[in-house]
């Protein structure tokens, strides 16, 4: 599920027979449920709503899921290939990652 560049993961609660959902990629911890997909809906539109005017109400700035920046820490080896392989193509390594990173994403599917 997707609303104003929220995601969430949603699972069902057979226990108490209902689908609950978590916004993704926050610190914060917002979730929502419904008996419906339909009431799901809703209540992940009002959840991310309600956020978002928590926010402005504190004056602060809503967490977003990602910046865009990613700094990750590789073995020095790793990052010396991955260099070589980049420039080897012609591109940058910030360019080759974000092709590979985005080539992981779809193969997850």
């Amino acid at each position: 599920m997707n609303f104003q560049g929220y995601a969430a993961r949603v699972e069902y609660d057979e226990r108490d027979d209902i689908f609950v959902g978590r916004v993704l990629g926050l610190r914060s911890i917002i979730s929502f449920h419904g008996k419906t997909v339909a009431e799901l809906r809703r209540a992940f539109t009002a959840a991310v709503k309600d956020y978002l005017a928590d926010c402005r109400e504190q004056g602060i700035s809503p967490e977003k899921p990602a910046s865009g920046k990613l700094l990750i820490r590789v073995p020095p080896e790793v990052h010396s290939l991955a260099l070589i392989k980049a420039q080897s193509m012609g591109k940058s390594l910030n360019q080759w990652a974000t092709e590979a990173l985005q080539q992981a994403v779809r193969a997850e599917g």
